[in-house]
């Protein structure tokens, strides 16, 4: 028999420090890595916060992404099935057969063609930075640029609507954002990706999109529900790495020096910075139980919803030694960033070559960089599923 469970909690959002995700989630996976959580709107369901375990629910396909049986630990949504394409939102066979489709997409030759690019674009982005001159907000001028205009390209999406697209992603799921707002940026968001829909149907290009529509047979509403997914998900995480990770560094003056002198240690910089921050810090890792499960001792019931937190996984002292140190030369890097199992971020890869390029680069070209503000005055994204900074202020 397992220990008896503590009541239901809400979800843990307060840290302590800026990098450091809550202390609570912590103390929890210590004595209770599968608790109960209370959700905002009232309901009740789970909460894992061990690394196996988290592993092992994202492996078990007896726990369903499916969206409509899903609960937010944070927010009161409705419980609607995902869209057309939205097929992280899917269980087997629909989540399969969009999956098939985009994975056929992500060629070598089309990834080769995409790391020359992302030099380039990150060369750009760096020029502007430089030519406007110190102090400089980095989210603005490198951290959300480059991947924007990286998934821009992707899927031949027009970058000039970043503006736009990067406002309606943020009205959909930031927390401060009330039903009627997010409601209406998603309809915002899907009439000017059905206009994108409609244009590659007439004349196809090069494109990912194009590609997708081209192979699939996918009806309109399809092609547009994956065209949003590619495109929030594609610059929302890349853009928080970017400007979180250059922050973390920044405020570990040991481990910059390093990558700045040998960048051959960019590789393993990104699996951990991509371990240490976490970024997806609630929301993303999500299941509910389609039949009763027994997971570390507690039965799950068919129905009830867990909640996974890819924070504390990562912060697992049982897989990783001294896990609240960052550490650019830990060997092996077994961490969940990117998920796990069949529902795994397609798009890693390519958020792993605009990192390996955007870091290296960032510090070559700015050796005297450093923050312009206190470490405590960079106002950071507590209140997005995805975290970062809102702004980075810098100087060099």
């Amino acid at each position: 028999m397992a220990d008896a469970l503590p009541p239901p909690a809400p979800f843990p959002t307060v840290r302590d420090t800026p990098l450091d995700p809550p202390a609570a989630l912590g103390r929890l996976r210590g004595s209770h890595p599968v608790s109960r959580l209370a959700h905002p709107d009232g309901s009740t369901g789970w909460l894992v916060t061990g690394h196996a375990l988290v592993r092992q629910v994202l492996a078990d396909p007896r726990f369903s992404s499916r969206t409509e049986l899903l609960r937010s630990p944070v927010r009161v949504e409705p419980h609607e099935p995902a869209p057309p394409g939205v097929f992280i939102g899917m269980d087997e066979p629909a989540h399969a057969r969009y999956r098939r489709l985009l994975t056929g997409q992500f060629t070598v030759r089309r990834t080769r063609a995409l790391a020359a690019r992302v030099e380039r674009i990150v060369e750009d982005c760096l020029d502007t930075t430089e030519a406007a001159g110190p102090p400089a907000d980095l989210v603005r001028t490198f951290a959300l640029p480059v991947p924007s205009l990286v998934i821009c390209e992707l899927l031949g999406v027009p970058y000039a609507f970043h503006g736009d697209f990067q406002r309606w992603t943020t009205a959909m799921v930031s927390t401060a954002s009330g039903p009627a707002d997010s409601r209406a940026a998603e309809e915002a968001l899907t009439a000017f990706l059905a206009d994108i829909v409609a244009a590659k149907r007439a004349a196809p290009g090069g494109d990912l999109l194009s590609g997708v529509i081209d192979a699939g047979a996918l009806t309109d509403e399809e092609a547009v529900g994956i065209a949003m997914l590619l495109l929030v998900a594609g610059h929302e995480t890349t853009s928080g790495m970017l400007g979180l990770g250059t922050f973390a560094l920044l405020c570990h003056p040991d481990q910059l020096a390093l990558l700045r002198a040998d960048p051959g240690l960019a590789d393993g910089a990104v699996e951990e910075l991509l371990r240490y921050l976490s970024i997806t810090q609630f929301e993303v890792a999500a299941r509910s139980a389609l039949e009763d499960v027994i997971l570390d001792g507690r039965l799950i019931r068919a129905g009830e919803p867990v909640t996974l937190s890819i924070p504390a996984a990562n912060r697992d002292p049982a897989v990783f030694a001294d896990p609240d140190e960052l550490d650019i030369t830990r060997v092996p890097n077994g961490h969940v960033a990117f998920g796990h199992g069949g529902h795994a971020c397609l798009g890693q890869q390519l958020a792993r070559v605009e990192m390996r390029v955007a870091f290296p680069a960032l510090l070559r070209r700015f050796p005297g960089l450093r923050l312009a503000v206190a470490p405590e005055d960079v106002p950071l994204r507590h209140d997005m599923p995805v975290y970062g900074a809102h702004r980075l202020p810098v100087a060099w």
